[in-house]
């Protein structure tokens, strides 16, 4: 069964950056499109960045310009590099890859930027 396997968060000061990762394993060959998802504590799930098999990207406007989303489709990983961190970047953030049939989610990393 597929697996996807975050990495990368932890806590920030504003300003700083940092890069998530999620590697997928398992049966699944490659995916139509892989993104980021986050929640932060009484807000709604938030489509963060979206990437599809051929490189085209979206992006939530909240993060346009300071995130960028990248993948090796070689090695069915996808990468989201954040710049300039607020604190309302302060989520959980979930790793997600879809097939044209199906979609799996990873388990979640816990990003917190504060001073």
């Amino acid at each position: 069964q597929v697996q996807l396997v975050e990495s990368g968060g932890g806590l920030v000061q504003p300003g700083g950056s940092l890069r998530l990762s999620c590697a997928a394993s398992g049966s699944i060959f490659s995916f139509v499109v892989m993104g980021w998802y986050r929640q932060a504590p009484g807000k709604e799930r938030e489509l963060v960045a979206t990437i599809r098999s051929g490189g085209t990207t979206t992006y939530s406007d909240s993060v346009k310009g300071r995130f960028t989303i990248s993948r090796d489709n070689a090695k069915n990983t996808v990468y989201l590099q954040m710049g300039s961190l607020i604190p309302e970047d302060t989520a959980v953030y979930y790793c997600v890859a879809h097939t044209i049939l199906d979609h799996y989610w990873g388990q979640g990393t816990q990003v917190t930027v504060s001073s």
